[in-house]
């Protein structure tokens, strides 16, 4: 019997290739029937394909590099100019410097590491290795210490449609800034986020690693999470002073900037193409 009143939702399957699609904001709408409901299905699909095709030819013809890699040469290009020096350390680290990071057997975290063997894993964050240039740089350059790196970062993450197994950090930290560490925390998202050119609100939440954490959020998406020293990890690098670092997920920042439901559209992929489906006729 033909149901008359407006519960009626999208399959489990159609919902599941909206989000594919990216047509996440059509999710959420309940039909009369049946008939309606895959009337209108089909109609969404269609539009969807038709929008792609476009889009994927813009990036033929136009653009040629996808909108994650367009911001990340933005971002890199703006905290050269004020300062920070780019640097590229290894994506293979030791299993003492987790542990430097206070991230032991019994951390939450270490159930997330690749290991590649007993001592060696793919770098779950950037930290450790930053760190480690700060406590060489600062026997040989003048403060502040300013470093920054984009690369990698592998975790197996299990936590929805906001995480993925391999995703692109960019890590910025600053050693002796030449202001209060938290304002010039502040200053440093602000950098990156004025590059980006979107509404955002910081938010302190609690850390796995630090304890406490100043948040970058933006459509309701976590999209950095920064703290600032000295803590009491520093001691393991023989860091006595005041700093500031902040770690973005470029991925998932792209993710609220462009709107979508599913980070795997814009990761490393070879079924998507800077956010677009490639599996369409």
């Amino acid at each position: 019997m033909e149901e008359h009143s407006e519960t009626m939702e999208f399959t489990h399957t159609q919902k599941q290739r909206l989000v594919e699609l990216g047509a996440d904001d059509f999710i959420s709408m309940r039909f009369k029937s049946k008939d309606e409901r895959n009337k209108k299905f089909e109609e969404i699909v269609k539009k969807v394909v038709a929008d792609t095709k476009r889009n994927l030819e813009i990036i033929r013809r136009i653009s040629k590099r996808p909108y994650l890699k367009i911001i990340e040469d933005e971002i890199s290009k703006k905290l050269r100019k004020n300062g920070f020096i780019e640097v590229s350390t290894p994506i293979l680290i030791r299993k003492e410097a987790l542990q430097k990071m206070g991230i032991d057997d019994e951390h939450p975290l270490m159930n997330q590491i690749f290991w590649v063997d007993g001592n060696t894993c793919l770098r779950p964050m950037l930290a450790p290795n930053l760190y480690t240039l700060w406590s060489r740089l600062r026997n040989i350059w003048k403060p502040p210490i300013s470093i920054f790196e984009v690369g990698p970062c592998f975790r197996r993450e299990s936590k929805g449609t906001h995480h993925t197994q391999e995703f692109t950090m960019l890590n910025i930290a600053e050693l002796s800034p030449e202001k209060s560490a938290e304002e010039r925390l502040v200053e440093i998202a602000k950098l990156v986020m004025d590059v980006v050119g979107v509404e955002y609100e910081l938010v302190w939440e609690e850390s796995e690693v630090y304890g406490e954490s100043l948040d970058v959020v933006v459509n309701g998406i976590e999209v950095a999470s920064g703290a600032f020293g000295p803590h009491k990890l520093d001691e393991n690098w023989n860091i006595t002073e005041p700093w500031a670092g902040i770690g973005f997920g470029l991925e998932r920042l792209v993710l609220a900037c462009e709107g979508g439901a599913n980070i795997t559209r814009f990761s490393r992929s070879l079924m998507y193409l800077d956010g677009w489906r490639l599996d369409i006729k």
